[in-house]
């Protein structure tokens, strides 16, 4: 079949990491432009506004969107209406309400909507989620510990309103549970550490729990040097069940299971491709929207200046 004709909007880090790569190792995809003020892609033809690449390249077939969220409604509304497909970063927007206009509006021009969580595609997420069918949960622990400085070098948009804090790793681990997990979650109580400083939260403690009384517990972190934590323990009654390094690792009672080789991009581009091909949308706010809930319900505690 014909290659997709694909363009990026919001050149930065993540795209030279990982969007790149996947969507160059996959011969569904062409990528034919890009769109970002700063930065381009060798080879590619790059323009600095959305807008102009929309205008000048009526081609394009596909666009993902990789701009903070805080700026990504307005970019998809502008492809959408322009008939192009869109892949939505994580987290799919500033807030709920965004995305479900997008969502509506996807279905109105009758094209793919694709809310992307990377951790889910992570190679060990869907051997868990088989496991936890057979021997459901009791007890969960989440440990999301990293550096910002090492990840968010200079990056003031995550400590603005909307750009998530320390939710902006969290909400990957958010994906995994509520990916895993039988029954659908709901948060109990939450204590979120603002700096003094800065307007969204270094540090949180999370509690969930759902139907059937799983205890859920998640301790997110933005202040760990050294090694990085991203772990999820499952305890099921007759196993222990260790997901570690953020899904690339599964440890059933201590006995490490051999996993799928495929990267976490180049499954969300596989994924995206078939969306397309079958005129469908992806659109699931099941992350953010716990992540809204601990905003709401959460105790704010203020702690040190982050300098």
């Amino acid at each position: 079949m014909q290659a997709i004709k694909l363009a990026i909007a919001g050149v930065g880090k993540i795209v030279y990491d990982q969007h790149l790569p996947a969507v160059l190792g996959n011969k569904d995809f062409e990528l034919v432009a890009t769109a970002s003020r700063n930065n381009t892609i060798d080879g590619v033809q790059g323009f600095r506004h959305i807008e102009e690449m929309l205008a000048s390249r009526p081609d394009i077939d596909a666009v993902s969107l990789c701009m903070p969220p805080q700026y990504r409604y307005e970019a998809a509304r502008l492809a959408i209406r322009a008939g192009k497909n869109v892949f939505l970063e994580k987290p799919p927007g500033a807030t709920l309400s965004e995305v479900e206009s997008l969502r509506e509006l996807a279905a109105a021009h009758a094209v793919t909507l694709f809310a992307s969580w990377h951790s889910r595609h992570a190679p060990a997420v869907q051997v868990l989620k088989d496991y936890l069918r057979e021997h459901p949960p009791r007890q969960v622990k989440v440990i999301w510990r990293e550096d910002v400085r090492h990840w968010h070098p200079d990056q003031e948009w995550i400590w603005q309103p909307g750009g998530l804090g320390v939710f902006d790793p969290g909400i990957n681990a958010l994906s995994i549970v509520t990916e895993i997990l039988p029954e659908e979650i709901f948060l109990r109580q939450a204590a979120l550490e603002f700096p003094a400083n800065r307007q969204t939260p270094i540090a949180a403690q999370l509690s969930f729990t759902d139907a059937a009384g799983t205890d859920v517990q998640a301790d997110f972190d933005w202040r760990q040097t050294g090694e990085q934590t991203w772990d999820i323990l499952v305890d099921t009654g007759d196993a222990h069940l260790h997901l570690k390094k953020g899904g690339h690792e599964l440890w059933i009672n201590q006995a490490q299971r051999e996993l799928p080789v495929e990267g976490e991009y180049p499954s969300l581009y596989r994924h995206f491709s078939d969306l397309i091909r079958r005129r469908s949308s992806d659109v699931d706010v099941a992350p953010l929207r716990h992540v809204a809930d601990a905003f709401m319900l959460g105790q704010h505690i203020v702690t040190d200046p982050f300098i």
